[in-house]
């Protein structure tokens, strides 16, 4: 006889799960014991609930496998939410496994216990509670293929403590096999007709793009059709950014001149994308509900085509079978002026691709730091960012081609970096991780760097220092100018934390030890730790354009 937990954790294993993030607690001890036997799964033991379920997040969209965290009741399926939130931002599968009250206390208001159903239901695609342990490896197999149905996303499943100890007679479920919706020949067709007459199309491609295969996929239609890509929000690194077709990516910060030549684009093909408002640059591009453009919208999801913006062409279908059928089909024509076309997002793309280093006042501008870093790094190195002032430069300045990844939360939820940076250097230990983070961020889930402390893990964090709240004392200035509260900071001697941590310890506070530093950094086989003494006028409202 084996008990419930065991028969949950064979589930996950046969789903591809080799890997699950967790805080511990007594409401699921039987589902840590069971980890005990298990020596093809790997239990990673976090500080915090929600670094756990970034680590997951970030793990499931490097790997394109499930992101399974455990969490107990009460207090920690709580601090466990701004993570389901972030997995639902990101279109990322993610289990979420919560230890619940014992069954006979089900209802009565016990300690830490939450009616999960409640908090739950309005974020993820499934949520239930297991209260039979014959019922474990359906219940669970069913969750994970809702995770990846359609948009994938969080789910949920509440485990009742006594449930898990259980013995049951039953067995393991392995995952059924999934054959994703191919686009029918007439839509295939009509796409192709439309492409052949464009003079100045664009592809914006989002998160199914994200796994190699679907890449390639990428790549290749881009080529055959000659068609410049655009990556969706916070996903720079689904398409080479060194390639002549890379049109750039819709963010917080697009030029007028970028953005006047998007709009003048006489046809859209939206592939895999939800079109939510950075992508669309706050649902001016396409024009929202009637596009200016002719729109192709290609979703999984069928309820997604639509909801926003009317589609010229809604093909409810895997946008990477679609793009792969384009090809088989092939360009028969690609009409006059489309070279110019392209020439002209590649020259915009590329001028705002170059960082003039600049000075100031009160510290180092963190582009300068970033600009430098992007020499520095090699091809296959992963770049996670977290919420803050520092991202701009990140996703401006660091080119992202080859191997190299890019991990930063859509969501913008603080804390996300540190934690994702471990994930990823914890699945590929022969690779550079950088992680850029701020000190309000780094003090919510920095901690979460010991990890690669126990294993000496490559992780160099940038920590940029400015003593604020930046990101949010920008949109203060603007609303309120001269009105400061409430986000300056009080911050602890980093280099001081950083070498309580374990890690290598570095400062910059002058544009003259940028280089010097980083490369001494980055030649640390360990963690380490890189303070930037930052500037803060530099990100705001009027900063004078010093060179």
């Amino acid at each position: 006889m084996t008990t419930a937990a065991q028969v949950l954790l064979e589930t996950l294993r046969l789903h591809g799960v080799d890997r699950a993030f967790q805080v511990p607690g007594e409401s699921f001890l039987a589902l840590l014991d069971a980890f005990y036997d298990e020596r093809r799964m790997r239990l990673v033991t976090c500080r915090h609930e929600a670094s756990a379920g970034f680590m997951a997040i970030a793990d499931a969209r490097l790997t394109g496998r499930l992101g399974v965290v455990m969490v107990t009741r009460g207090p920690g399926a709580s601090h466990a939410t701004v993570a389901v939130h972030a997995a639902q931002q990101d279109a990322a599968p993610l289990l979420l496994l919560i230890g619940q009250v014992p069954r006979r206390d089900l209802g009565r208001g016990a300690m830490q216990e939450m009616d999960f159903r409640a908090l739950f239901g309005g974020v993820v695609k499934y949520v239930a509670e297991i209260h039979e342990p014959e019922r474990v490896g359906e219940i669970t197999a069913r969750a994970i293929r809702m995770a990846f149905a359609g948009v994938p996303g969080p789910v949920v499943l509440s485990l009742p403590e006594d449930m898990l100890a259980a013995t049951t007679q039953a067995e393991p479920f392995a995952p059924s096999r999934f054959v994703p919706a191919s686009a029918p020949a007439q839509a295939i067709a009509a796409a192709a007709t439309r492409i052949e007459c464009a003079a100045r199309p664009l592809l914006l491609a989002g998160g199914p793009f994200e796994q190699g295969e679907a890449r390639a996929a990428l790549l290749r239609f881009a080529q055959d059709w000659q068609v410049p890509v655009l990556t969706s929000f916070r996903r720079l690194d689904l398409f080479p950014n060194d390639h002549r077709l890379y049109a750039g990516s819709p963010g917080l910060q697009v030029p007028e001149d970028q953005r006047a030549a998007f709009e003048s684009s006489d046809l859209l093909i939206a592939a895999g994308t939800r079109l939510g408002d950075f992508t669309t640059l706050g649902y001016t591009f396409p024009s929202f509900p009637e596009p200016r453009q002719p729109l192709i919208h290609v979703h999984a999801d069928p309820e997604i085509i639509g909801a926003m913006f009317r589609a010229d062409l809604g093909v409810a279908a895997d946008p990477v079978q679609f793009l792969e059928a384009l090809c088989e089909r092939g360009c028969n024509a690609i009409p006059p002026g489309r070279e110019a076309w392209i020439d002209t997002l590649g020259a915009i793309r590329s001028r705002l691709s170059v960082w003039t280093p600049r000075r100031a006042n009160d510290g180092v501008h963190q582009n300068n730091v970033i600009s430098a870093l992007a020499s520095l790094l090699p091809e296959d190195a992963i770049v996670t960012c977290d919420a803050g002032t520092q991202g701009r430069g990140v996703y401006s300045y660091i080119p992202f081609f080859g191997k190299r990844r890019l991990l930063g939360a859509l969501s913008g939820t603080m804390g996300y970096g540190i934690p994702a940076g471990v994930a990823a250097a914890l699945r590929f230990p022969g690779r550079r991780v950088v992680s850029f983070v701020g000190d309000g961020a780094f003090l919510m889930t920095g901690a979460e760097i010991l990890g690669a402390v126990r294993e000496r893990l490559p992780l160099c964090a940038i920590l940029g220092n400015n003593n604020s709240y930046a990101s949010v004392r920008v949109f203060q200035e603007k609303a309120y100018p001269g009105r400061v509260v409430g986000t300056d900071l009080a911050n602890p001697d980093f280099m001081a934390l950083a070498k309580a941590f374990g890690c290598g310890a570095y400062r910059i506070e002058r544009d003259e030890q940028i280089t010097g530093v980083l490369e001494a950094a980055l030649a640390e086989k360990g963690p380490v730790i890189v303070e930037v003494k930052s500037s803060l006028t530099s990100v705001l409202p009027g900063f004078p354009e010093v060179h």
